[in-house]
C-alpha cells in the first residue's frame, strides 16, 4: 500500500464517500482539509490559531498556512504507521510542490482523479437541496474547481503518479474501479 495517496474529484463526485471505503478496505488514514483544520484548531496549534483568525475572518486558508498543517498532521505517528489518503489537499501545483517535499521528493506514490461529467455532479448536488447549492453556486464552484485543478492535474500525471477513475455508476462498482487502481500498485 503506498504511504500517501491523493483522491481527487469535483464537488459532488462522490470523493468523500470512496475515499472513507477506501481507508476502512486499506487502514490508511483518511484526512480531508477540513479535518486537518478542524483537529488544528481545536489543537491550539500556532497554525491552527492562524488559520482560525483567518477562517473567522471569512478568509481563506492561504498556501501557507495549509501547507504547515498539511505537514504537522503527516508527521503523526498514526499517518507515520499506516499512511494517508488525502482529500481536499493539494488543490493547488503550489500545494502539490510543498507534498512532494514533505513525502520526500517525488510526491505522492498516487492521485486519483475521480472523473464524473460536470452535469452529473450539478445534478447530484441540485438533488442534495442545500441551500447554497443553487445552479449559480455550483457552477461557479465548479468552474473555480476546473481553473485550480487542470495544472494540478497537469503535475501530477508529468510525475507519473496520476491515474483518473470513471466515478460513473454505482458506489460498489465506482469502488471496485478503484481498488483496482490501487491493487495495480
Amino acid at each position: 500500500m503506498p504511504q500517501v495517496l491523493v483522491i481527487l474529484g469535483r464537488q459532488g463526485s462522490g470523493k468523500g464517500t470512496q475515499a472513507a471505503l477506501l481507508a476502512e478496505r486499506y487502514g490508511v488514514i483518511h484526512v480531508s482539509t477540513g479535518d486537518m483544520l478542524r483537529a488544528a484548531v481545536e489543537a491550539g496549534t500556532e497554525l491552527g490559531l492562524r488559520a482560525k483568525a483567518v477562517m473567522d475572518a471569512g478568509d481563506l486558508v492561504g498556501d501557507d498556512i495549509m501547507i504547515g498543517i498539511v505537514d504537522e498532521r503527516l508527521a503523526d505517528d498514526d499517518i507515520q504507521a499506516s499512511g494517508v489518503l488525502l482529500d481536499g489537499f493539494p488543490r493547488t501545483t503550489a500545494q502539490a510542490d510543498a507534498l512532494a517535499e514533505i513525502a520526500g521528493g517525488s510526491g505522492p506514490d498516487l492521485a486519483i482523479n475521480l472523473d464524473v461529467p460536470i452535469a452529473e455532479v450539478t445534478e447530484r448536488m441540485l438533488a442534495r437541496g442545500r441551500a447554497d447549492d443553487t445552479a449559480e453556486t455550483i457552477a461557479r464552484r465548479l468552474e473555480l474547481y476546473e481553473a485550480e485543478t487542470a495544472p494540478l492535474l497537469a503535475w501530477f500525471e508529468d510525475r507519473g503518479s496520476l491515474a483518473v477513475v470513471d466515478g460513473l455508476g454505482s458506489e460498489d462498482e465506482v469502488f471496485a474501479r478503484l481498488a483496482e487502481v490501487i491493487d495495480g500498485l
